[in-house]
C-alpha cells in the first residue's frame, strides 16, 4: 500500500463489471436490487477481499475462479463494513487461490437517494404531459441519473472506486416500458422482463475508471445532429436528451458540440473514442456538469438555452460548458490523472482549451478577455490567501478530494497552461499534448508524463520552470522600478492580506514578462526572469507595458504614477491589458501595497470605455471598496456617488433597447450599465426600471428584455419595498423560463431590511428552493452590505437544520458557507465564526471555513489601513458634500 495514499490493498485488481439492476422502487423507500460479477485478477492468494461500498446492503458475495486443473466457488462467510473509509470486506473461510481471472459476484441493494451523489433522483415539473411510467408524487416527477465524481460510484454499487484501477463496464437496467435508459455506450438490446417494464442492455465501455461510468433514465427526448468528420468512415451521432417538453432548447449545446467534437479530433491528432455523444440536462445537480464518457450530464441552466426567453449571458455558459466537459472525454476519460492529488490535471486543461475552443466558434466574444476578467482575477483571489494550496496537493484519501475541486485546480490550473501555452506557441503546445494523448491513451498519466511531452515537442526543459507553478502554493507579485532606458524588477509572494514574512517568501517562480514598449507598444522580447531580482536595459520608457494581454499568472506593480501614465494611453492597450492593470491596482490597494485613492483616481480614466469585459472589471474592482468600506455611512454614500458619476454618461449612451445589429458584449454591457445605475440611484434608470416591471406585473411578458430581467427586478427590489419583493418571489415560484429560477434568486438578495432578507431565507430553507441553489441564497445576500448580518444571524439560529439539510453533499454546504460569509470585512464577526464553528465537525467543509477566516481577516485589514485616507480623497473630490 502506497504510503501517501490511503488505497485499496493491492492484491485484487478489476478487469471488467457486468452490473444489472432491476426491482427499481418508484416512490419510498425508493430501493433497487443489483447484482455486480466483476471479472478480476488475484495477484496473490487471500482469504478477504476489501472493496468500496456506501450506502449499500450487500446481501451475499461468492467467488469464482478457474485456476486451471478445477475450478471453485467459494462464498463469502462474513461482510463486515467499514463505513469511515466506505469498504467493504468480504472475508472467505478458505484461502482464494492467485488467478489471472476470477469472478467476484455480489448481490446488493442500493438506494436512488436525493443527495445528487452516486445513483439519484432528480425532482421536477413536467411542462407537458408525461409517460405513464414516470415516479411521481403529490407535487413532483423524478427522473433518475448518476454522478460518481469524485468517489460515489460506491454508492451505486460495490465496486473497486480509485482512477487508477480501470476496468470494463457492461450495464442492464430495468425501467418502465415507456421510458428511456442510456448510458456510456449504445444500446445493445432491449427485453421485456416483469409486466409493464424492460431491461435495456449497453454495449461494453472502454477500459475507464469507475468514476466515468453513467446511466440515466426517465421520460427523455432528444434532438440530434451529426459530426461532419467520418469516424470509422461513419459521422456520429450527437444528441441533447432532455425531460419531455424541453428538448428544443438544447439546440444551442447541439450546434456546438458536433463542432467541438471534431475540433478536438483534429487538434489531438486522435479520433473521438466513442460511438456516440449524449448530452443529458439533470433538474438538480450539485456540480455545473460531468464529463461521464459518452453520456455528459449538465445543470440544465448549463446545457439549456431559449433563443427568445434567455439572458444571453447564459449563451456564452452553455458553449462554454459544453467544450469543457468534451475536452475531458480525452483530457481525463482517455487519459486519467493517476490518482486525485493531480486533478489539476483534468480541471486546469479542460479549462484552458474549452475556452480554446469556444474562441475558435465565436471569435468575436473575446474570450480571452473573459477569462482574465473571471477566470484569472478569481484564481488570484483564493490563491493570495494563506490559507490556498497548491495546484497539485496531496490527497492522502479520496474523501478529501471534494475540497479541491476549486478555483486552484480550475482556475489557477488553467491559468497557468496558459502562460506556458503562450510561452511555447500554442501550435507547439498542442502538438505535446497530442503526443500526450497518444502515449498514455486508456491508462494513466502523471503531471511529470505532461510535462516530458511538452518538453519533448518544444525542446526546452518545461518540468524545472513549471515545477514552481505546480506544486508551490501562491504566485508573485513583480514590482517595477523605472530609470531612464531601464526597468529594474523584482518579484516577491503576493498575499491579500499583505506583511509577507522571510519564510513565505522562498519561491523564485519562472516568469514570462511580456514586454511591450515605445510609441507603437511593439514587443520587446525579453528572457524570463529567472532570479529573484533582475534588471533589464535598453528599454524605451516613454511607454511600456508589463505582462502583455495578461498572459503571465502574477500581479503587476507599477509605479503610482506610470499607472497614471497609462490611464490617459488606454487606446494603445488590448482588452486583456486593461483589465490586468484595474485588478492589479486594486489587489494591490486591499494587500497595502497601494491606495484605494489610487485605484479611484485611475478608474476616473475609464469613464469613456466602450468594452463590456473592461467595465466588468472596473465595477467588480469598485464594488470590492464599496463593500469593504460599506459600513462607514459617508464614505458609503461618496462611493455611491462616485460610480453613478462614473457610470452615467456610458449608461446614457447606450440606451435600453436592443438593435438588431448589437453583438453579444454590447449586451452585456447594455445589461451591466443597467444593473449598476440603477442600484446606485440613477434616478431615469430607476424611473425606467419601476415602470417595466409594473408593465411585467401587469401581464406585458415583452416588457423587459430577458437580458434586463436581473437588472430591473434589483433596482425595483431596492426601491419598491416589500411589494417588489413578492412580486419577484412569486416569478421565482411561476416562471418557466430555464434560467428563470437563477435569476430571480439573485435579484431577491437586493432587500433593503434585515426583516425582508430573513423572510427570504427562511423562504428558501422552508423547501422552496432546490438545495443546489441555496448558494445563491447567500451569495446575493452577502453581496448586499445593508443586509449581511442577517445571513450570519440566521445560519447561527438554525444551524441544526442547515446541516443536516445540506450535509448529506459537502460540495453543497462548503459552497453556500463560504459564499454566505466571505464578505465581510470585521476582525469581529471573523472571531465570532471560529467561535462558532470551534466545537463542532466541520469535515468535509474545514478548507472553506480557512478560506472565509483568511478573507475577512485581509477585509478588515484593508477596511483599518484605507478607510481613512479614502474618505479624505472623496471629500477632496467633492463626493461627499
Amino acid at each position: 500500500m502506497s504510503q501517501d495514499r490511503d488505497v485499496l490493498p493491492e492484491d485484487v485488481k478489476p478487469i471488467n463489471y457486468a452490473i444489472s439492476l432491476t426491482d427499481l422502487s418508484p416512490g419510498e423507500p425508493w430501493t433497487y436490487q443489483g447484482t455486480v460479477n466483476i471479472d478480476v485478477e488475484i495477484k496473490k492468494a487471500t482469504k478477504s477481499i476489501v472493496l468500496n461500498a456506501f450506502a449499500l446492503k450487500l446481501h451475499s458475495a461468492e467467488v469464482a475462479s478457474d485456476s486451471g486443473k478445477h475450478s471453485s466457488s467459494v462464498k463469502a462467510s462474513n461482510i463486515s463494513y467499514d463505513e469511515k473509509n466506505q469498504r467493504a470486506t468480504l472475508t472467505f473461510d478458505q484461502e482464494l487461490p492467485q488467478s489471472p481471472k476470477a469472478v467476484l459476484s455480489i448481490s446488493f441493494e442500493g438506494i436512488m437517494n436525493n443527495n445528487m451523489a452516486g445513483f439519484y433522483r432528480s425532482k421536477y415539473k413536467p411542462t407537458v404531459e408525461p409517460a405513464k411510467g414516470v415516479a411521481k408524487d403529490n407535487e413532483h416527477h423524478y427522473m433518475f441519473s448518476t454522478q460518481f465524481e469524485s468517489s460515489d460510484a460506491r454508492r451505486a454499487f460495490p465496486c473497486f472506486d480509485e482512477p487508477n484501477l480501470k476496468a470494463t463496464f457492461d450495464f442492464e437496467i430495468e425501467i418502465p416500458e415507456d421510458l428511456v435508459a442510456l448510458s456510456n455506450m449504445q444500446e445493445r438490446e432491449t427485453r421485456k422482463s416483469k409486466a409493464g417494464h424492460k431491461i435495456v442492455s449497453f454495449d461494453r465501455t472502454p477500459i475507464m475508471s469507475t468514476y466515468l461510468l453513467a446511466w440515466a433514465f426517465g421520460d427523455f427526448e432528444y434532438i440530434e445532429d451529426f459530426t461532419r468528420r467520418k469516424y470509422n468512415g461513419k459521422s456520429l451521432p450527437v444528441r441533447v436528451y432532455t425531460t419531455r417538453g424541453l428538448k428544443h432548447q438544447g439546440q444551442l449545446a447541439l450546434d456546438s458540440a458536433h463542432q467541438i467534437v471534431d475540433y478536438f479530433s483534429e487538434i489531438f491528432q486522435i479520433d473521438y473514442p466513442l460511438p456516440k455523444v449524449d448530452l443529458l440536462a439533470v433538474h438538480e445537480f450539485s456540480h455545473g456538469a460531468m464529463e461521464n464518457w459518452g453520456l455528459i450530464t449538465y445543470r440544465t441552466t448549463a446545457v439549456l438555452f431559449d433563443e427568445y426567453a434567455s439572458d444571453q449571458k447564459y449563451r456564452n455558459r452553455v458553449v462554454y460548458v459544453v467544450a469543457h466537459e468534451l475536452a475531458h472525454q480525452w483530457f481525463g476519460n482517455l487519459v486519467t490523472m493517476d490518482w486525485w492529488s493531480e486533478l489539476w490535471l483534468n480541471e486546469g486543461f479542460a479549462t484552458w482549451v474549452g475556452w480554446y475552443a469556444v474562441d475558435h466558434l465565436h471569435p468575436d466574444w473575446n474570450v480571452w478577455g473573459q477569462f482574465v476578467t473571471d477566470s484569472m482575477q478569481m484564481a488570484f483571489q483564493l490563491d493570495s490567501l494563506r490559507t490556498s494550496h497548491p495546484i497539485e496537493v496531496p490527497v492522502r484519501n479520496a474523501l478529501e478530494v471534494d475540497q479541491i475541486f476549486d478555483h486552484i485546480s480550475y482556475l489557477k490550473g488553467s491559468s497557468v497552461i496558459r502562460m506556458l501555452a503562450s510561452h511555447l506557441g500554442v501550435k507547439t503546445f498542442l502538438q505535446g499534448v497530442a503526443d500526450y494523448l497518444k502515449a498514455h491513451k486508456y491508462s494513466n498519466a502523471t503531471t511529470n508524463d505532461l510535462w516530458s511531452a511538452l518538453s519533448k515537442a518544444s525542446g526546452q526543459d518545461v518540468t524545472s520552470f513549471m515545477d514552481p507553478w505546480i506544486r508551490k502554493i501562491g504566485f508573485p507579485v513583480v514590482t517595477v522600478a523605472e530609470e531612464p532606458g531601464q526597468l529594474s524588477v523584482k518579484q516577491s509572494r503576493f498575499l491579500t492580506a499583505g506583511e509577507v514574512k522571510p519564510e513565505e517568501d522562498q519561491t523564485v517562480w519562472w516568469i514570462p514578462l511580456g514586454l511591450k514598449t515605445g510609441p507603437y507598444a511593439t514587443d520587446a522580447k525579453r528572457e524570463p526572469l529567472t532570479a529573484k531580482e533582475d534588471t533589464y536595459r535598453d528599454v524605451d520608457t516613454s511607454f511600456y507595458k508589463v505582462n502583455v494581454d495578461q498572459t503571465g499568472f502574477y500581479r503587476t506593480n507599477l509605479p503610482p504614477q506610470r499607472l497614471i501614465e497609462l490611464s490617459k494611453v488606454l487606446d494603445k492597450l488590448s482588452v486583456q491589458d486593461k483589465i490586468g492593470l484595474v485588478g492589479d491596482a486594486a489587489a494591490l490597494a486591499v494587500a497595502g501595497e497601494g491606495t484605494s485613492p489610487a485605484v479611484l483616481s485611475f478608474l476616473e480614466g475609464f469613464v469613456t470605455e466602450k468594452n463590456y469585459l473592461v467595465w466588468s472589471e472596473v465595477l467588480s474592482s469598485l464594488g470590492k471598496i464599496r463593500s469593504i468600506f460599506s459600513a462607514d455611512e459617508e464614505v458609503s454614500a461618496g462611493l455611491r456617488k462616485y460610480t453613478l458619476k462614473l457610470v452615467t454618461a456610458a449608461t446614457d449612451k447606450i440606451g435600453w433597447d436592443f438593435g438588431p445589429s448589437d453583438d453579444y458584449l454590447t449586451g452585456q454591457l447594455r445589461a451591466l450599465l443597467i444593473s449598476t445605475a440603477g442600484l446606485v440611484g440613477h434616478e431615469s434608470v430607476v424611473a425606467e426600471a419601476q415602470k417595466r416591471f409594473k408593465a411585467f406585473l401587469d401581464g406585458d411578458a415583452k416588457a423587459i428584455h430577458p437580458s434586463l430581467r436581473a437588472a430591473v427586478f434589483k433596482t425595483a427590489i431596492k426601491n419598491g419595498g416589500d411589494d417588489a419583493y413578492k412580486a419577484v418571489r412569486k416569478e421565482f415560484q411561476t416562471t418557466s423560463s430555464i434560467d428563470g429560477k437563477e435569476i430571480t434568486l439573485q435579484a431577491l438578495g437586493s432587500v433593503q431590511t434585515h426583516e425582508l432578507a430573513t423572510d427570504y431565507l427562511k423562504f428558501a430553507f422552508g423547501g422552496n428552493v432546490a438545495v443546489q441553489d441555496l448558494h445563491s441564497v447567500g451569495a446575493s445576500l452577502a453581496n448586499n452590505s445593508k443586509v449581511r448580518d442577517a445571513v450570519w444571524e440566521y445560519i447561527k439560529a438554525e444551524w441544526p437544520a442547515i446541516r443536516e439539510k445540506l450535509g448529506a453533499n459537502m460540495v453543497v454546504l462548503e459552497r453556500f458557507l463560504r459564499m454566505s460569509l466571505q464578505k465581510f470585512a470585521s476582525a469581529e464577526v471573523e472571531k465570532d465564526i471560529e467561535q462558532f464553528f470551534s466545537n463542532k465537525d466541520n469535515t468535509g467543509y474545514d478548507r472553506g471555513l480557512a478560506v472565509v477566516s483568511d478573507t475577512i481577516k485581509g477585509n478588515a485589514r484593508y477596511r483599518e489601513r484605507d478607510l481613512e485616507r479614502t474618505r479624505e480623497w472623496l471629500n477632496a473630490h467633492g463626493y461627499t458634500k
